[in-house]
């Protein structure tokens, strides 16, 4: 795959995912104020998936710490890496209250992305994120209860790479979906917002 037709692909996976989230949201404010169970059914929900270290990890542990969620894959060549990198700056810039706080990273390339795999590529990031992984129908459950889109995408050499969502989710301490979160700012206006939720 070329690298314009790779950006062409992860700009569509981006709108996609970007659509189907905007329309929870849009559910979730019409719904008016008191609505903690539409908006906590609408974006995210159960799932139980194992972490890096083989331990098991289920929307429980969502509870007590702001989280923020991605989905993505250790062979991603740049969305990946660079939204890992701003959530690393981030926890960086909370100082000690990076401790109320957490990051899950959700393979939606399992086959490959083993739990070994995740710990060797996390090790270059905060330590704070947590890589999570299980069997193909785990992690595709998690993926449509977060309103994300993941594709795999055959390339030239009879490989593959995987469209995905590009979004950033922030979950409050109760495990409640906030918002999608900006990354694109300083890492200390990033923090400021995960502060609040911690």
């Amino acid at each position: 795959m070329s690298p314009r037709t790779a950006f062409i692909a992860g700009t569509v996976a981006f709108l996609v995912g970007a659509a189907g989230l905007a329309a929870a949201v849009l559910h979730i404010s019409a719904s008016g104020g008191g609505q903690t169970a539409t908006q906590a059914s609408s974006v995210g929900g159960p799932f139980r998936l194992v972490d890096q270290d083989g331990r098991a990890v289920t929307e429980a542990d969502l509870k007590g710490k702001a989280t923020l969620v991605f989905f993505g894959f250790t062979r991603c060549p740049d969305i990946c890496p660079t939204a890992l990198y701003e959530i690393s700056q981030a926890f960086a810039a909370m100082g000690p209250d990076a401790a109320k706080a957490q990051a899950l990273f959700v393979t939606v390339d399992p086959e490959r992305d083993t739990p070994d795999a995740l710990k060797r590529y996390l090790s270059s990031f905060s330590p704070q994120i947590r890589g999570l992984t299980g069997t193909l129908e785990a992690v595709q459950a998690m993926t449509k209860e977060y309103r994300a889109y993941a594709k795999k995408a055959p390339t030239k050499d009879g490989d593959y790479t995987m469209d995905h969502t590009a979004i950033v989710y922030l979950m409050d301490r109760n495990g409640a979906f906030v918002a999608p979160l900006n990354v694109k700012r300083s890492p200390e206006e990033i923090a400021a917002e995960i502060r609040r939720y911690g």
